[in-house]
C-alpha cells in the first residue's frame, strides 16, 4: 500500500490544479485556460498525451474533441470509461497554431507531470504519441518501433509499466494506425491486471465529482472554483 493515504495525496493533487490555474510560462500569453488534467485521482491507469489543442485550451479539459471521443469508444470497447483512469498532457497549455512542444516548454512543464505520477500513484501509463513515450521513457526509439511494447520503467521515483500507444489524433487520420492503436489497447486489461499483482496494492479509488458541461471528464475547468475538485 501507498506509504500516503488517498485522501491525503488528492489534497495535494487538488492544491497543484489549483497553483497551475494561474500558472506563469512561456505558453501564458497565448493560452486561454490551463488544461491540468482530469480523472479518476487514484487512478491504476494514466494517459499522457502531447499537448492541448484548440478545443481543450477553450475548455480547460484534456481530450475533449475527436481524438478524445475515439479515445472513450476505444476505452468501453475494453470495458473501462475515462472516470476509470486520469488523462494529462505532457504540457499543460496550448502550443500556438498546435504546433509541436518545445524543448524548453517541455522542460517547463516535466515537474508538474512528474509530480501527478508521483501522487496519483498509477500502476500503467500509456503514452500518447511521441513527446509523451520519449520524456517518459528517456529513450529516442519513436512510437513506430515500440508501440504496444510494456517497458519496465521508474518514473517519478515509482515502478510502473509504460506502456507507448499510438496518439488517436493520427488514428484518425490513419485507418491502419486505427487498427494498431486497437489491438494495443485490446491488451490494456491484462496489462493492469498484470501490474496489480507485481506491484503493492493501492488504496481503493476515489473517483472525483464530474462537471456537469463534460460528462466524461472528472475535473472542472480552472475556472471553476470548488472546494473539492477530487470527490
Amino acid at each position: 500500500m501507498s506509504a500516503r493515504p488517498a485522501a491525503e495525496r488528492r489534497a495535494d493533487l487538488l492544491a497543484l490544479y489549483r497553483e497551475l490555474s494561474d500558472h506563469q510560462c512561456p505558453l501564458a500569453a497565448s493560452r486561454t485556460k490551463v488544461v491540468f488534467g482530469s480523472g479518476n485521482a487514484d487512478a491504476d491507469l494514466m494517459f499522457v498525451g502531447e499537448a492541448p489543442g484548440a478545443n481543450e485550451d477553450r475548455a480547460g479539459l484534456p481530450f475533449v474533441g475527436n481524438a478524445g471521443r475515439l479515445l472513450d469508444k476505444l476505452l468501453a470497447e475494453i470495458g473501462l470509461e475515462r472516470g476509470d483512469t486520469f488523462v494529462a498532457n505532457v504540457l499543460k497549455c496550448r502550443p500556438p497554431g498546435n504546433r509541436d512542444p518545445l524543448p524548453g516548454e517541455i522542460e517547463e512543464c516535466t515537474p508538474h507531470l512528474m509530480r501527478q505520477i508521483d501522487l496519483i500513484e498509477p500502476r500503467v501509463i500509456c503514452t500518447l504519441g511521441n513527446f509523451a513515450l520519449k520524456l517518459l521513457s528517456g529513450s529516442k526509439q519513436g512510437i513506430t518501433k515500440v508501440h504496444g511494447e510494456p517497458q519496465d520503467r521508474e518514473i517519478a521515483g515509482r515502478t510502473l509499466i509504460l506502456y507507448p500507444l499510438f496518439h488517436p489524433a493520427a488514428a484518425l487520420r490513419t485507418p491502419a494506425v486505427l487498427e494498431l492503436l486497437r489491438e494495443d489497447m485490446g491488451r490494456l486489461p491484462a496489462l493492469i491486471e498484470e501490474s496489480r499483482t507485481t506491484a503493492p496494492a493501492a488504496a481503493p479509488p476515489l473517483v472525483p465529482d464530474r462537471p456537469a458541461e463534460v460528462t466524461h471528464e472528472a475535473t472542472p475547468s480552472p475556472a471553476d472554483d470548488q472546494l473539492d475538485l477530487f470527490g
